[in-house]
């Protein structure tokens, strides 16, 4: 599954992906992300991730 960000249309989640630099283990999904977590690119918060077709 893959999630852009709605705000600046630019930054993809990729659930399958590891962040190691941020300790976010793979299959984690955007609610369950740590309330401070943010866009790398328009720095909105995780609410604004949708789902989008892969």
């Amino acid at each position: 599954m893959k999630y852009l960000c709605n705000v600046c249309h630019k930054f993809t989640y990729k659930l399958s992906e590891w962040d190691q630099a941020h300790g976010i283990p793979p299959n984690t999904r955007p609610e369950d992300l740590p309330d401070d977590r943010r866009c790398p690119i328009c720095h909105s918060d995780k609410s604004h991730l949708m789902v989008v077709e892969e």
